[in-house]
């Protein structure tokens, strides 16, 4: 029988369908406003793909912070709040506390979200049951591209495309993993390790792809695992296959790439007798004690 991360990793392109079907009209941030898009774990790595993204459609100032790392006196025209619980305690904290207009991406509206956050996108259809976030991460990500005018149809058959293809062994089996981005999916090689640690508890890194040379290749070797999302620097595969390291670069979208790293989390956690929905340490929101 399938885990609910496995089924909720499998219904990421239909997910992804349903948002850039339904980009909801004035509630997302608009062009010129300044804005910053707040998280924490996983939604701050989106949030992080979101404002690099934004900013390079030219649609504004955009900057990405965890929320609990929000700098005091700074303006802003909007905050846009990631939170797939609505539970999430310093997301909640940060808006109980900013007089500027918010809005929130969540999956469930019955949460303190609703009143914390002047506007709400709801992702209901997006929510999980598994402790480890995946579809709702990406499908928010697919409908925040979407409102930026972007076309995620390449992007859904990459994910369809990742979803099918056999996972190698030499994945499944390594000892250790980089994850490296570039631009906007910086954030999402940020995701990528957290995944992999989150599902099998797997010694990841994540790093822009630029900045690996400057001393994270050093961890490079034989079982060891560089993997671009996106398109790698000139060179870089080179460097790091002399190292008798693997380099992974498929040439699909970031966020089907994304999909493909998600899985091979899961089968690490089966090989190593773990549950991927039951991650150690970790609860579906973090909910902090006063």
């Amino acid at each position: 029988m399938s885990t609910h991360t496995e089924a909720e990793i499998a219904s990421q392109p239909e997910c992804w369908r349903r948002a850039v079907a339904a980009v909801p009209a004035g509630a997302l941030p608009q062009p010129g406003e300044r804005v910053a898009v707040v998280g924490c774990g996983t939604s701050w790595f989106i949030a992080m793909a979101y404002a690099a993204l934004r900013e390079g459609a030219g649609q504004g100032e955009t900057d990405a912070f965890a929320a609990s790392e929000v700098p005091a006196g700074r303006r802003y025209d909007r905050v846009l709040a990631l939170t797939r619980s609505g539970t999430t305690t310093e997301v909640l904290d940060l808006l109980n506390r900013i007089d500027i207009p918010a809005t929130a991406i969540t999956a469930d509206p019955e949460t303190p979200i609703r009143t914390a956050a002047d506007e709400l996108v709801v992702l209901d259809y997006a929510d999980e049951r598994s402790v480890v976030q995946t579809r709702f991460a990406t499908t928010q990500l697919a409908l925040l591209r979407a409102s930026l005018g972007e076309d995620l149809s390449q992007a859904i058959a990459d994910a369809e495309l990742a979803l099918a293809e056999p996972l190698p062994d030499e994945l499944v089996a390594a000892e250790q993993f980089t994850f490296l981005g570039s631009g906007w999916s910086v954030g999402l090689a940020q995701e990528a390790a957290l995944k992999m640690r989150e599902a099998s508890r797997s010694w990841t890194e994540a790093y822009p792809a630029m900045e690996y040379r400057h001393g994270p290749i050093s961890i490079a070797g034989p079982g060891r695992v560089t993997w671009m999302l996106g398109t790698a620097p000139e060179g870089l595969r080179a460097q790091v296959e002399a190292t008798g390291g693997t380099f992974v670069e498929s040439g699909l979208d970031p966020m089907a790439e994304l999909i493909r790293a998600q899985r091979v989390a899961v089968a690490r956690a089966f090989a190593r007798g773990l549950n991927p929905d039951e991650p150690m340490h970790l609860t579906r929101s973090v909910i902090l004690s006063p």
